[in-house]
């Protein structure tokens, strides 16, 4: 089983995206049974006392817009427990990864990736936070979800 954890600055945006679009892109390919996708935050500005904020209305409408609901989730801190219950964590950009990095203090077997690498990109996940392209971010996101799939099956 891969265990794969998505992870962007609030989890209400790109990093849900991310989980959503990889478990249809896992459903579709009839390998639910083998993977166990989730996706989290690196800060905390988007969980108040506890209870985190759903995902951001227009990554809702997006996701929607391609046939995938993500309805129930809430945003979620990654602690650092998360280290040895996930295989992967799949950062949107650089940020992420520093800030990951911080909360980990280590990666000694290599599970932390940027998500556009397995697409053969060293680029950033478009941030559609500052620039309302949750349309751009979709496709970056897609593109990383799809490749990440195809070298996950070949092993």
């Amino acid at each position: 089983m891969y265990r794969i954890m998505f992870v962007c600055h609030g989890n209400i945006c790109r990093s849900p995206m991310a989980e959503f679009i990889m478990k249809k892109l896992v459903k579709e390919a009839g390998l639910q049974d083998e993977f166990r996708i989730a996706s989290s935050a690196t800060s905390t500005e988007e969980i108040w006392n506890g209870q985190g904020n759903p995902v951001y209305p227009p990554a809702r409408r997006e996701l929607l817009r391609h046939g995938i609901s993500c309805d129930g989730k809430h945003a979620v801190q990654v602690q650092k427990s998360d280290y040895d219950k996930y295989d992967l964590f799949l950062v949107m950009d650089s940020n992420n990864l520093r800030n990951i990095n911080r909360i980990f203090k280590s990666d000694p077997e290599n599970k932390v990736h940027k998500l556009l690498t397995f697409a053969g990109r060293n680029d950033d996940v478009a941030d559609p936070w500052y620039s309302d392209r949750f349309d751009i971010a979709y496709q970056d996101i897609y593109e990383g979800c799809e490749a990440l799939l195809a070298h996950l099956t070949k092993e």
